[in-house]
């Protein structure tokens, strides 16, 4: 059995004076390729006087671009989303041989793929002292990949807001 959830995402701007809007890209909306079955999506754009063109880029995820012609004290994003929340098994996939024990290496192709996720931007002391930390040793990757799922779920905070709006 499962559930169906809605699911509403707003963002508003209020402006003191009228202001020319440049064009905008959104990415509120769930990708093709999700598995959650999606039963239904809007999106309703304040002002309404606007040109709207759907992208995907090249990972198939969906954007939608606006031009907006007139100057508009506001802005408004309204994004309502209807999804079934049914089990889905996380180990529904199979993982190469190559790539059963961690560390490995990466075919050329892949690699050239994944270079923008290879990238190491970030550096701060913390991150550094935490990625330290893991314990690398696990027998599989998979296992690696539990534990560390695992780790980051006990010790990230994570706040359930339901007030509308922001808070601090």
């Amino acid at each position: 059995m499962s559930i169906q959830i809605a699911i509403q995402h707003k963002t508003s701007y209020q402006f003191d004076k009228l202001v020319q809007i440049h064009p905008h890209v959104f990415r509120l909306r769930p990708a093709p390729h999700t598995r959650t079955p999606v039963l239904a999506y809007s999106m309703k754009i304040q002002p309404e006087e606007h040109f709207i063109n759907w992208q995907q880029d090249p990972f198939g995820n969906y954007q939608a671009r606006l031009v907006f012609n007139e100057p508009s004290r506001k802005l408004d994003v309204t994004v309502e989303v209807i999804a079934e929340m049914k089990v889905i098994n996380p180990f529904d996939f199979f993982v190469e041989e190559r790539a059963e024990k961690y560390p490995f290496q990466y075919s050329e192709q892949n690699a050239r793929e994944l270079v923008p996720y290879l990238e190491i931007n970030e550096d701060g002391p913390l991150l550094k002292e935490w990625v330290k930390s893991v314990d690398c040793s696990q027998n599989t990757t998979i296992d690696l990949l539990v534990d560390l799922n695992a780790r980051l779920c006990n010790e990230l905070d994570y706040g359930i807001r339901l007030e509308p709006g922001m808070s601090q």
